[in-house]
């Protein structure tokens, strides 16, 4: 049977039992006031569905309130559809796609689309590697700024860092310029010091590279793509955050066609979402749709914020 056959997907009461087990899985929490022992499902013909009342602050609440599908009047089922389709898509799915597949406006789709991509946002704080694992950054040059002319060394493109765990997390940053100004606080910020870091031979990440325990990279201008490390048994290469990028601008190009400045970190959120929580990693696309779903507390989206 096709997973999109589940239950939750087509019918609105047991679309909220699913979101209910995912976001409260020990029992309902009053968003209002954090209360967990006094929350009653409340009954009657006129009450929503998933309606609870806490009776420690007397207000009521569903499980929307506090999350992406705050104050949404899409049904639930059709947001955990959308919110499946964005998942398994591995270069993403248009707005016009979802606007045509779940048969909502294409104004709520593009809604939709950005609300998810919050939920995809990654939240902690934790620095990747660590304990002499392997970490590869490397930036990139995307589509041309909308309006601007082409000039040599490409200024006019946005510019994307990108930090790649060969354990499996990534994080990526849009940046205004691809220096070691730009580059030098992200790096210390996502990357624990006891970690081994690969580059390109690119000049700005020498200087930064002298701040982590080991520092190794390869010269792509003399098509050095990978090399033995001074670890024994590593290979020295970035050819995996390579492999990241050639997935994002694929999906950029071919699928989203245009990203607009503005919007552009919330796009690289949803890659980096997909990568660090890919196949190769052994989880598949119910297991990736399920942990997009469990982020979708404290990050609501009002659509003010998104068109401004």
């Amino acid at each position: 049977m096709s997973y999109l056959s589940q239950p939750h997907f087509h019918n609105e009461e047991a679309a909220y039992a699913f979101v209910e087990s995912r976001v409260w899985p020990n029992g309902p929490v009053c968003p209002h006031c954090g209360g967990t022992e006094r929350n009653k499902l409340m009954g009657g013909a006129s009450t929503r569905i998933g309606t609870y009342k806490c009776y420690d602050c007397r207000k009521p609440f569903t499980v929307k309130v506090g999350t992406i599908f705050e104050s949404s009047h899409i049904p639930l089922r059709l947001w955990l559809q959308g919110i499946y389709l964005v998942a398994a898509s591995k270069k993403g799915i248009s707005a016009n796609q979802l606007h045509r597949t779940l048969g909502i406006t294409l104004k709520s789709a593009w809604f939709m689309g950005h609300r998810i991509r919050e939920a995809m946002r990654d939240g902690s704080n934790d620095l990747l590697g660590g304990g002499g694992s392997i970490v590869e950054a490397d930036e990139t040059y995307m589509a041309a700024k909308r309006g601007e002319k082409a000039i040599q060394g490409g200024g006019h493109r946005s510019k994307v860092v990108s930090l790649v765990s060969r354990e499996g997390k990534t994080r990526s940053f849009h940046i205004a310029n691809v220096d070691a100004k730009n580059l030098h606080p992200i790096l210390m910020a996502n990357i624990a010091k006891d970690t081994h870091l690969m580059t390109d031979g690119a000049g700005h990440y020498k200087k930064i590279g002298q701040e982590f325990d080991l520092h190794e990279s390869t010269n792509h201008a003399q098509k050095e793509y990978a090399k033995d490390s001074k670890v024994q048994g590593v290979r020295t290469h970035s050819n995996t955050v390579e492999s990241y990028f050639g997935i994002l601008k694929r999906g950029i190009s071919g699928i989203y066609h245009h990203v607009s400045e503005e919007h552009l970190q919330r796009y690289v959120d949803e890659f980096d979402f997909r990568f660090s929580n890919r196949k190769s990693l052994g989880i598949d696309d119910n297991q990736r749709a399920d942990l997009l779903l469990k982020g979708v507390v404290g990050k609501r989206l009002t659509y003010e914020r998104v068109a401004q």
